[in-house]
């Protein structure tokens, strides 16, 4: 199939953002809502176990779970039709690779809501990063494995952190009044973003370190590392912030995202009105 016949993919893209976006807003609204009731901010399966729990949350799992699918879908399609013209170097390669672990991880993220919505059990208590890395550890050269795992996650950190203080990420939005009044907003959350992707990274290059799976984390463990910094509490409440920003992002990509091989053709992009 050529890349001029996915238009079809535009729609799921859409709906995947939209899904993230979600995602995020929950993590970073009951975050704040937990510390404002003087609580600590929450992880993804802490706030999306939440939403279980309040009026009309099972339907917002269930626009997460689908936004889930449409997200994974999107990326594994992306990567292999380029749709994003990313091209077929070295550093387009790793990128459209980036897309499909994207696709993954957010393909866990709707198993998670599938199995609050559709299990007596519903989700696991805790993060099972923990586990899940000691169990790579076990294996032969599995700090080394787990070393690595670290430095790509600090690279997708320092990716997102360089999108937005560089403000990248505008030349994939559409230009309008709303994405040009919004965009301090969204490269705030993009930083954000790359913020708690880096923390995360440091804690699994920490724990390769230090041989110990119980170092690692995810975004419940970023956020706990932050609060223990100086100013903590301040700067987890930026975060959540920051993030809150970074669902705004997603939903104005849901809706201005240019994808250069399916988009209408002469789109003038943010970055474009911004250069001139």
């Amino acid at each position: 199939m050529a890349a001029k016949d996915m238009g079809w993919a535009i729609p799921v893209m859409r709906v995947g953002y939209l899904g993230r976006g979600l995602v995020y807003l929950a993590v970073a609204g009951i975050s704040l809502y937990s510390i404002w009731r003087g609580g600590q901010a929450q992880d993804t399966s802490s706030a999306l176990g939440w939403l279980e729990n309040t009026w009309g949350g099972g339907m917002v799992l269930f626009l997460i779970l689908l936004g889930m699918l449409a997200y994974a879908i999107w990326r594994v399609v992306d990567a292999a039709f380029d749709l994003e013209d990313y091209g077929t170097d070295g550093k387009g390669i790793i990128a459209r690779i980036g897309m499909v672990v994207t696709g993954g991880i957010h393909l866990g993220i709707g198993m998670l809501a599938f199995s609050l919505l559709f299990s007596s059990s519903g989700g696991s208590d805790g993060s099972s990063i923990p586990r899940h890395v000691g169990q790579v550890m076990e294996w032969p050269g599995g700090r080394w494995i787990i070393g690595l795992v670290a430095v790509l996650i600090l690279g997708a950190g320092g990716y997102y952190l360089r999108q937005g203080w560089k403000g990248e990420f505008r030349k994939h939005l559409r230009a309008n009044r709303f994405t040009r009044r919004w965009s301090p907003v969204l490269q705030a959350g993009v930083m954000a973003h790359g913020l708690v992707i880096g923390v995360i990274g440091w804690l699994f290059l920490f724990a390769a370190w230090r041989a110990d799976p119980q170092e690692a984390g995810g975004v419940g463990e970023a956020f706990s590392w932050l609060s223990s910094q100086a100013y903590g509490r301040f700067l987890v409440v930026a975060v959540c912030l920051g993030l809150a920003g970074f669902a705004i992002f997603c939903f104005v990509n849901a809706a201005y995202r240019i994808v250069p091989k399916a988009s209408e053709p002469d789109l003038h992009s943010l970055a474009d009105r911004v250069m001139g």
